[in-house]
């Protein structure tokens, strides 16, 4: 999916800019540009793919709630408040710019690897689902705590592979 959103941006270029591409320097300028709104699309995929899973926790809450459940919705609440900031920092992040004065400039090598990494973000929908699921699966049965708690585990590990997305351009912390 990633490589379809790239060719997508790159396929959808006006002629005049098609033309401009030709001009030495300039190719790089719109490859970058190009990457850059590719991260951009990808990310708000990602993002949409988290509010329908944030969607998801809200629906049980509720149901929690109608049920007089109330003593699990605290639980949710923590992995739904986690995936509300991931999604949001997903939906937020820069786009991989670098202007003159930026004290780290971002190279067009550096782009391709935060979009990889940013498309391997997409994974991590399909693995708070199956948390979901099981939550779901696991109402009024002895093996609900456990559910809730993985499902709030699953949730962290997403913020956690976000705070580690500037790494892709400047490198682990030392």
């Amino acid at each position: 999916m990633t490589d379809q959103i790239f060719d997508k941006v790159t396929s959808d270029m006006d002629p005049f800019k098609k033309i401009l591409s030709y001009i030495p320097g300039f190719k790089g300028y719109m490859e970058r540009q190009a990457r850059r709104d590719s991260d951009k699309l990808l990310r708000e995929t990602i993002a949409d793919r988290f509010e329908k899973q944030w969607g998801r926790i809200s629906a049980i809450q509720r149901d929690f709630l109608a049920s007089g459940d109330i003593q699990y919705v605290d639980d949710l609440e923590a992995a739904a408040i986690r995936l509300r900031a991931f999604t949001d920092r997903v939906r937020r992040a820069t786009r991989g710019y670098s202007g003159l004065f930026d004290a780290v400039k971002i190279n067009e090598d550096e782009l391709f690897r935060l979009y990889q990494y940013d498309s391997q973000m997409l994974t991590l929908s399909d693995e708070v689902g199956r948390a979901i699921d099981n939550v779901e699966a696991s109402v009024g049965a002895e093996g609900l705590p456990a559910a809730l708690r993985n499902l709030t585990s699953v949730s962290q590990q997403c913020v956690d592979v976000f705070d580690r997305r500037e790494e892709v351009i400047i490198g682990p912390a030392q």
